[in-house]
């Protein structure tokens, strides 16, 4: 007899390994077709649906049952890939942005260890709420919903300060020209 999900699901809660594996066995594909379709790239499927995962094993106790567990999975599996293809777009503008810095700041800065030792001066010169969260952001790789859930704030304070950020920084190398 093949057990149920929400059956494997009250175990996986009860921290039975075995269940949860067997859970995460079943819907594997389920995680890595959603991840596929919305991100267009099998390597960064393959990553999001290992990082889904890990969220499961997190979040699994936060099942209620009033759903079906595929649909609450359909969830976690779409949030996530929100998640990735906003610090996707996130790190798109950041990098649009230091490149705007990179020809402000000249010819001059030929190698990279050279830019990042700026950057983290700059930052260390922003305030302490903006510095945590670059420093989150760009340098723990988190996504604004972890670092939020870190800093203790609204995933939209994090875009916010991260706009903040690279405001800043603008301005910072502009007038070190």
């Amino acid at each position: 007899m093949r057990a149920s999900d929400l059956d494997l699901v009250r175990l996986a809660q009860d921290g039975d390994r075995a269940a949860f594996r067997h859970l995460l066995e079943r819907h594997y594909d389920l995680l890595f077709r959603v991840a596929y379709r919305f991100l267009g790239s099998r390597a960064e499927a393959e990553d999001a649906a290992q990082e889904m995962a890990m969220a499961l094993a997190r979040k699994i106790g936060s099942f209620g049952g009033r759903s079906r567990f595929t649909t609450w999975l359909y969830q976690l599996a779409l949030n996530h890939c929100r998640d990735h293809i906003r610090r996707r777009q996130t790190l798109g503008r950041m990098e649009a942005a230091f490149v705007e810095v990179d020809a402000q700041r000249g010819a001059d800065w030929a190698d990279s260890d050279r830019r990042l030792q700026w950057l983290y001066q700059a930052i260390d010169r922003l305030p302490p709420d903006l510095k945590e969260t670059a420093l989150l952001v760009l340098a723990e790789d988190m996504t604004h919903a972890q670092a939020g859930e870190v800093l203790g704030i609204k995933e939209t304070t994090v875009s916010w300060r991260m706009h903040e950020v690279r405001k800043r920084l603008a301005v910072l190398a502009r007038t070190e020209e």
